[in-house]
């Protein structure tokens, strides 16, 4: 079977994620997050610019107390869910890796870019 033959499959469905919240998928082999802020979602390599490190400790579990930054759970580091920019913690200005994705009939899907 080649890649061609490989049907997209969707991240997850939208109802998985509460409207201020975040989840972890394998996508692929590769561990990616989803945070949604609303009706807004964003989708993220999960590794941290710092140490390369998965962000969570707790699964799903990706943003700070208040529900509104995305936080690493080993150094606090502290990422805006918009952009995935650091902005306090050993890593400020730097950026989560961002890939694009979308809605459609109920689920969540990565857009044609692939990650690496």
């Amino acid at each position: 079977m080649s890649d061609d033959d490989v049907k997209p499959q969707p991240l997850c469905h939208l109802d998985d994620l509460p409207l201020r919240g975040s989840k972890g998928v394998i996508h692929q082999g590769h561990s990616l997050f989803l945070v949604r802020q609303g009706e807004q979602v964003y989708l993220y390599e999960n590794r941290c610019p710092h140490r390369g490190i998965s962000l969570e400790w707790v699964p799903d579990q990706f943003l700070d107390n208040s529900g509104r930054l995305i936080q690493c759970a080993t150094h606090g580091a502290l990422f805006l869910p918009e952009n995935g920019e650091c902005v306090a913690g050993p890593c400020v200005g730097q950026s989560l890796r961002q890939l694009h994705c979308h809605i459609s009939n109920g689920h969540i899907w990565l857009d044609d870019e692939q990650p690496s």
